[in-house]
């Protein structure tokens, strides 16, 4: 045997050296850390998360740049990592905001409950009628808060759906489902819109949602950053309740 094999078989570790140092790497290192790994992806998965909030189609109530909380144990328990239900005490209410799978390409969107089982639900020039009792608005102002990238003016209004008031915004130059309806909304399934009013992608286009693919309710702003202003933290938004 020659003097460069002998030298790398001295400073090559063997089989019996190389297996305990896996298992205590295994032990003190990779094991705690998959164990954490689980706890924390399983804890979002079934108990709470949070989402980002990438477009503008729930303005006023979320803005661009907003990162949610989302209680994932308001209406019921899920197996993590899957959409079986455990065990259900609650369904989603009339003015909620959840958090659900999209029918179409079950892309993961933030939407308001307007109307539940059962209902039947319309629009008229922007105005909701549900249960044929149209739901009542008080107009606000023209937002120079939210201004419009194009020339269309904006209007806020407060919309009253029996056991919540919250603000929605209308820009009623846009091409948008103004009127639609009367619909009866099947069991175990909800209509949902986007407050944005005209820049949403909802069950005006995607139908309804099956109970099934509600992940959570969403609660609060957790955080928040303004996209155009170089990601600069608003501040004010940061733990603020949603409504």
């Amino acid at each position: 045997m020659n003097a460069t094999v002998t030298r790398f078989l001295r400073i090559t570790p063997s089989m019996t050296e190389f297996k305990p140092r896996f298992r205590i790497l295994w032990r003190e290192w990779f094991q705690p850390i998959l164990i954490i790994v689980l706890i924390a992806t399983t804890f979002r998965s079934a108990i709470a998360d949070w989402n980002d909030v990438p477009t503008g189609s729930m303005k006023p109530t979320i803005l661009e740049g907003d990162r949610i909380f989302v209680n994932k144990l308001a209406y019921d328990l899920r197996v993590p990592f899957t959409t079986k239900h455990l065990l259900s005490w609650a369904d989603p209410d009339r003015g909620d905001i959840v958090v659900l799978n999209s029918p179409g390409d079950k892309t993961r969107l933030v939407k308001r409950v307007v109307g539940l089982p059962g209902d039947t639900v319309a629009m008229v020039a922007n105005h909701l009628v549900v249960n044929r009792q149209p739901i009542e608005y008080e107009l606000m102002s023209a937002s120079a808060e939210y201004p419009s990238p194009s020339s269309e003016p904006r209007i806020l209004v407060l919309e009253d759906l029996g056991s919540l008031t919250h603000t929605v915004m209308l820009t009623p130059g846009l091409p948008s489902a103004h009127s639609f309806g009367p619909i009866l909304i099947p069991k175990d399934h909800y209509f949902v819109m986007g407050d944005n009013r005209d820049r949403s992608h909802d069950s005006r286009h995607f139908g309804f949602v099956e109970r099934s693919a509600i992940l959570g309710r969403a609660t609060a702003v957790a955080a928040s950053v303004n996209p155009e202003r170089h990601y600069r933290p608003r501040w004010e938004r940061f733990f603020t309740a949603l409504r």
